[in-house]
């Protein structure tokens, strides 16, 4: 699921295309900030109905095996107990799933290989074939093997990474929530009623998320002029052009936060930034962001601006 450190992750990418693009009018942006979170919700629909795809291969496979010209009687006697997996057949049952494949008009048929690698590579496996022997054929054991086709299978075919690499661009980073939400339906569906599992939800608190992020964004292109001051008080040894455009962006990020939004601990709000510095920008860009916030706080709490409350409270 999207968390807050994941969402402020999509406000720090569309602020970044925000100044990278000649054109401020923000409104564009706004729009493709709340389609970058759509988008996740695509990415695991998509993913969802690959594993589908990969069990109807199941049933592919056993045709054309049977229909070999001299077939065996291994060939004649092939299982196709991936099709009648109970999380498949719940899952596409589910109202919500239908409605999602309809919206985002998912079909894999400008592939049709991608389905027959992972199926290829699925059932030369001891864990297939341990599947298929099994005598019960619980929800449960039929979890186990769409989590190893999961694990093993859809995140690691080169085939089918690059194809998501290309319909999202945003998979190096969405790929860990994706893998999140499939982990979360996984555990939903254990119900032997279809109806009564539910989809994982990409934002299950999007009533309060959905303003922290548009606030969050336009709160930090209005207040950039008096923010960069404060960040440019603290950095007089250094030449603005030597500093990184994502220090910058993260540091009026992290200002904003302090300074709007009151339900937030500042040890919170530094906490986040200083992670995200880490995977998003330079190698020291954490310690240098730690120090220069530490200083701009020290003023911004001498002169009385930081004022929180509820949750925000917490040290």
């Amino acid at each position: 699921m999207l968390n807050r450190r994941h969402l402020r992750v999509k406000v720090l990418q569309t602020l970044y295309a925000y100044y990278q693009s000649e054109v401020k009018d923000f409104k564009p942006f706004e729009k493709a900030l709340l389609d970058s979170v759509d988008k996740v919700h695509e990415l695991y629909i998509w993913f969802l109905s690959l594993l589908v795809e990969i069990a109807d291969r199941s049933v592919v496979d056993a045709e054309e095996r049977a229909s070999k010209y001299l077939p065996t009687p291994e060939d004649l006697s092939v299982r196709v107990k991936l099709n009648e997996n109970r999380f498949i057949i719940s899952l596409i049952q589910n109202p919500a799933y239908i409605s999602a494949v309809k919206k985002y008009k998912i079909a894999w048929d400008f592939d049709p290989e991608v389905s027959k690698s992972a199926f290829d590579a699925l059932k030369n496996t001891a864990e297939y074939a341990h599947y298929l022997h099994l005598d019960t054929h619980s929800i449960e054991s039929d979890k186990e093997i769409i989590k190893f086709i999961v694990k093993k299978i859809a995140l690691k075919l080169p085939g089918i990474v690059q194809i998501f690499e290309e319909k999202f661009i945003n998979w190096p980073v969405d790929k860990v929530v994706l893998q999140a939400l499939v982990a979360k339906t996984l555990k939903n569906f254990s119900n032997e009623n279809p109806l009564q599992n539910k989809l994982a939800s990409v934002c299950p608190n999007w009533i309060e998320d959905r303003p922290f992020i548009i606030d969050l964004f336009l709160k930090t292109i209005t207040f950039e002029s008096e923010y960069q001051q404060l960040i440019a008080g603290k950095t007089k040894n250094w030449e603005t052009d030597r500093i990184a455009m994502m220090d910058i962006l993260l540091m009026r990020m992290a200002i904003t936060e302090i300074l709007h939004f009151p339900s937030i601990p500042v040890k919170v709000t530094i906490n986040e930034y200083i992670e995200i510095s880490k995977e998003f920008s330079t190698p020291k860009s954490n310690l240098f962001i730690n120090g220069i916030l530490d200083k701009v706080l020290f003023d911004l709490k001498k002169e009385g601006k930081v004022r929180k409350s509820d949750r925000g409270l917490i040290e």
